[in-house]
């Protein structure tokens, strides 16, 4: 469900030079003792690693885990769940949810600034947000059922505040991740510092995991009774109320081990909040960038209606949250095992080629998914329809990840390593928020183009039919019931809603064909020229001389 791309994308490989002023802004540095041998990368594993990076590399992975937990909500399982409650545009305001982490470039430099020697420059922005993020999800998790079942209804609250307790999770995370990601440098010995990425990676992908693909497995009431329970019950073995509340608790103790038992070494500030802003506004100004900027902002246009639709609509039409949950599982594996393969081939083929050949599959992927939601059993899902859609899905994944790849190590390769934190941030964001903004309008214009009408009972159902036993009023008179609140004052009211066009075909459709006339028109010629371009063409210095 997600489209914000959590893993860190990695900068040019660090040069000895940059190794060693890493270790000399250090507080444990001083001239007074033997001068060091200058450090060069290691390329060590896990195990060997000093015992003290091992530590530090662990608590990296559970400062990155607890940012994924929450990510993982508002990004996979919180948009499935409020589908039995929200149409597909109302979900589309949830999506905004996700913008925080896709535009915290604008606020990094003054993480990364602003500091209070008494508890460290990282530690004085990651005890205050993890302490508001447990608090957060702690009343969340009292309110949780009661606001899901309510928003967007009368009398409830609007989807917009609804959506603004995610949006300030996710901006909680995302500044965490700043701080974190700074913090990183100092935690882990000089030559290590490269395992840094590693236990981003680890610790966001767990975290995202345990909150999107085991907690929706867990929260199903047919999964739960189908693999758990020997006599049936109403329910899934966890709720969302009892999971926020146990994180948030979690949350709390954490930040409370970690002010008591970790200290942070002191540091100084490199650059300025305004010096930061002033690379950041060169860096736009290379034509070069420009050009890759627009290239990010529409390639993904062509796979919105799939990657934010298609599993809303598999649900819709009957799927079950346990064959969801069940798929994302299986497909999971699939995801690190074929990112490994499209990393080997990032490194035989020149990248953005690569990428063009992941844009065109994941095209030919939104179109698969069309069809295999067209076709969907009358009678259920079956054996059959299941291992389709884990097939379908583990393809769509496979594209994405390869695109994703590709376009990582393109950025690798064409950032200026004189200011490489702040070039490859400026692009990962970019890159981000190409697959964030079109979400919305597109989840919209799904609703604007289904037409639907409820049809009321016939006289000789409602002649047998106990309207007593209806959740609303008896349904009299047609009516449209395209979306969410109109389909349940439908069916509470004994009526029948039947689709006679699914805006979702048409969307999907659409995308697609603005994927092909932009990959055609502008995007092949654009990103196969960039990756002609000499490294020069890239830097600073360059346009300045």
């Amino acid at each position: 469900m997600s489209n914000v791309e959590f893993r860190r994308k990695n900068g040019a490989p660090q040069d000895s030079g940059q190794i060693t002023a890493n270790l000399i802004s250090r507080e444990s540095f001083s001239l007074d003792d033997k001068i060091p041998k200058t450090p060069i990368p290691n390329n060590h594993g896990f195990w060997e690693l000093p015992r003290v990076d091992q530590r530090n590399f662990l608590l990296l992975v559970l400062l990155y885990f607890l940012q994924g937990v929450p990510m993982g909500l508002a990004g996979g399982s919180v948009p499935f769940l409020l589908k039995e409650h929200l149409s597909f545009g109302e979900i589309g305001v949830f999506s905004l949810a996700a913008y925080p982490y896709s535009l915290k470039l604008f606020w990094s430099p003054i993480v990364d600034a602003v500091w209070s020697p008494r508890f460290g420059r990282r530690k004085s922005w990651i005890l205050p947000i993890q302490l508001l993020s447990g608090l957060s999800m702690l009343w969340l998790g009292s309110k949780i059922d009661l606001l899901m079942a309510t928003t967007g209804k009368p009398g409830g609250p609007t989807v917009w505040s609804f959506t603004g307790w995610w949006f300030f999770l996710v901006f909680m995370c995302a500044t965490q991740d700043i701080a974190v990601d700074g913090w990183a440098l100092t935690l882990l010995t000089p030559s290590n510092v490269s395992y840094a990425s590693t236990a981003q990676t680890v610790g966001l992908t767990a975290g995202h995991f345990l909150s999107y693909t085991v907690f929706l497995a867990f929260n199903s009431e047919d999964f739960a009774n189908k693999y758990f329970r020997s006599v049936p019950a109403e329910g899934g073995l966890m709720d969302l109320g009892g999971y926020l509340t146990f994180w948030g608790w979690a949350y709390i103790a954490i930040t409370i081990g970690l002010a008591l038992l970790k200290k942070e070494e002191k540091t100084q500030n490199e650059d300025g909040i305004w010096d930061v802003y002033k690379i950041m506004w060169d860096v736009l100004k290379l034509k070069n960038i420009q050009t890759i900027i627009i290239v990010h902002l529409i390639s993904k246009i062509g796979f919105q209606a799939n990657d934010g639709v298609t599993n809303l609509k598999l649900l819709e039409k009957g799927f079950g949250k346990e064959n969801m949950a069940l798929t994302v599982l299986i497909d999971f594996p699939f995801e690190i095992g074929l990112g490994y393969y499209a990393g080997k081939w990032s490194q035989e083929y020149t990248p953005m080629r690569l990428w063009c050949w992941g844009f065109i599959g994941r095209l030919v992927a939104a179109i698969v998914a069309q069809i295999t939601v067209s076709i969907f059993p009358a009678n259920g899902v079956n054996a059959w329809y299941l291992l389709l859609v884990i097939g379908e899905h583990v393809f769509s994944t496979f594209t994405q990840t390869v695109m994703f790849v590709a376009v990582s190590a393109f950025h690798a390769r064409v950032a200026d390593p004189v200011i490489g934190g702040t070039y490859m941030t400026l692009l990962a964001t970019v890159s981000n928020l190409g697959g964030t903004f079109p979400r919305y309008f597109v989840l919209r214009l799904v609703d604007s183009f289904t037409q639907a009408t409820c049809r009321p009972p016939s006289s000789s159902v409602v002649e047998k039919l106990d309207t007593s036993l209806l959740k609303g009023p008896l349904i009299t008179e047609a009516f449209s019931c395209a979306l969410q609140v109109e389909k349940e004052r439908c069916t509470n009211g004994g009526g029948s809603c039947e689709i006679l066009h699914d805006g979702y075909y048409m969307v999907n459709i659409l995308c697609v064909i603005v994927g092909v006339v932009t990959f055609v028109m502008y995007i092949q010629k654009k990103v196969m020229a960039l990756q002609g371009l000499p490294l020069r063409a890239w830097r600073l210095n360059s346009q300045k001389a």
